[in-house]
């Protein structure tokens, strides 16, 4: 199928305002309740991974972690150490278990005062007390679609929480009966309530929700202005189609708005005909991380590729990250992606890669004190890679790299620095997930 064909009839949007019908998306493999990494069911399996799990990461110092071929025959990368960079290992630390039995954890913030507020896909908000218990889900939160990948998933503090106790969201909206939009919402947080909730932005167009349930995006990172960037996922399977390179969709991009939802006033396409305002940065498929340097105040974006591709970026005002024209990694099923190019003119290359893939998912700098040897490291969790996965930056170069949490054997699917310097983290489970502390030992 070519995306002529899967784009026949879009500019007629079909069946509820601002939506597209199954027939105009791609044909999907049927739903994926994982990470979009993992081998749907009735898809051929992946070459190089075996049928048991991740394999065990290679720690051997100065070698990369990552012995097998690449997905993508003749991958190769554009400039030196743009993949497999040196495994270096650092110091020991202790695991804590902060809070278990969560249901599909998905995102957590720092609350004043020491409390953590965690969200879990299912449609749940519930907070971490200090004391160490798990409180009831919090009452106020709207109905969220949860299927496949898409539910309830980041949060993010406004800058003067202490003071106006408001809070955004991202989850998916259902939309009539079989469609759902990924949504951005801000709220009130009141004790174990949420009030004042209210959609400020909704992203184009809506899509059925059964069909199209994987690359959801969601991540939120607030800039030093207080407007708030947000990764929407391509929501594509397989084929991929062009909905990322559209610029009349919010699909596959990278969005920037004030926290009313307007379209923030440094965006790059303001004004442009046929282009939606609130664009920053075009080409993205599965944007699972996103956060701000806290040194420089530059964004960094981590997404999922198909099978092989997954990158580590800093998305910049205009530019285009090239999904699906160019991409380190191949289709679910076997085949190659628009010839299998990795590189183009006018298209911005990752500063890293990951071929085969270990699914990142969360992402964070560490500026804390207890680790000082990981000052300024970006650490990245991996769902497929069940690891969390310590990256060593010179500039914009990835010179190094530590696989942690290995030997949990867990998919990670988010991490925070906490304000007592600790690495936190989210383990990804339906029924067992947890919370983690890290420690120096």
């Amino acid at each position: 199928m070519n995306r002529t064909m899967l784009f026949a009839g879009l500019t007629s949007l079909a069946l509820l305002p601002g939506a597209i019908s199954a027939q105009q998306a791609p044909n999907p493999p049927p739903d994926q309740v994982n990470d979009p990494t993992g081998t749907p069911p009735g898809v051929m399996p992946m070459k190089n991974h075996n049928s048991v799990g991740f394999p065990a990461p290679n720690r051997v110092d100065g070698q990369p972690i990552e012995t097998r071929p690449p997905e993508l025959e003749g991958d190769h990368p554009v400039f030196p150490g743009q993949t497999r960079a040196p495994y270096h290992a650092s110091v020991p630390y202790n695991v804590t278990t902060l809070s278990e039995k969560l249901q599909a954890p998905w995102s957590f913030q720092f609350l004043p005062g020491g409390a953590i507020l965690i969200t879990e896909k299912i449609g749940t908000m519930r907070i971490r007390e200090t004391n160490g218990s798990l409180s009831e889900p919090l009452t106020g939160v709207p109905k969220v679609l949860a299927v496949g990948q898409v539910g309830l998933l980041d949060v993010a503090l406004d800058p003067q929480f202490p003071s106006n106790h408001r809070l955004f969201f991202t989850y998916s909206e259902p939309v009539g009966e079989t469609y759902s939009n990924i949504v951005v919402a801000a709220a009130e947080l009141d004790g174990h309530a949420l009030k004042d909730v209210r959609v400020i932005f909704r992203a184009k167009p809506a899509l059925p929700a059964r069909a199209l349930s994987s690359n959801q995006g969601g991540r939120i990172a607030i800039d030093r202005a207080g407007n708030l960037f947000v990764i929407i996922g391509d929501r594509s399977k397989s084929p991929p189609w062009d909905m990322a390179q559209r610029m009349d969709a919010d699909l596959g991009k990278m969005i920037h708005i004030t926290p009313n939802g307007d379209p923030a006033p440094n965006n790059p396409f303001l004004g442009k005909t046929g282009v939606l305002p609130e664009i920053w940065s075009i080409g993205h498929r599965s944007e699972e991380g996103l956060t701000i340097d806290p040194a420089t105040g530059r964004l960094w974006e981590v997404e999922d590729g198909p099978r092989g591709g997954d990158e580590l970026n800093t998305p910049e005002a205009g530019k285009n990250y090239g999904w699906p024209v160019i991409v380190h990694g191949i289709d679910y099923p076997g085949e190659t992606i628009d010839g299998g190019i990795v590189e183009k003119a006018g298209m911005e290359q990752p500063h890293y890669y990951w071929d085969p893939v270990i699914a990142p998912s969360g992402l964070a700098f560490y500026d804390g004190n207890l680790f000082p040897q990981w000052k300024g490291n970006v650490l990245v969790g991996a769902l497929r890679g069940q690891m969390l996965d310590r990256l060593v930056l010179n500039g914009d170069k990835v010179v190094a790299e530590e696989p942690l949490l290995v030997d949990l054997h867990s998919r990670i699917r988010d991490v925070r620095v906490g304000p007592d310097g600790a690495v936190y983290v989210l383990t990804d489970s339906a029924t067992d997930g947890k919370l983690l502390k890290l420690t120096p030992k």
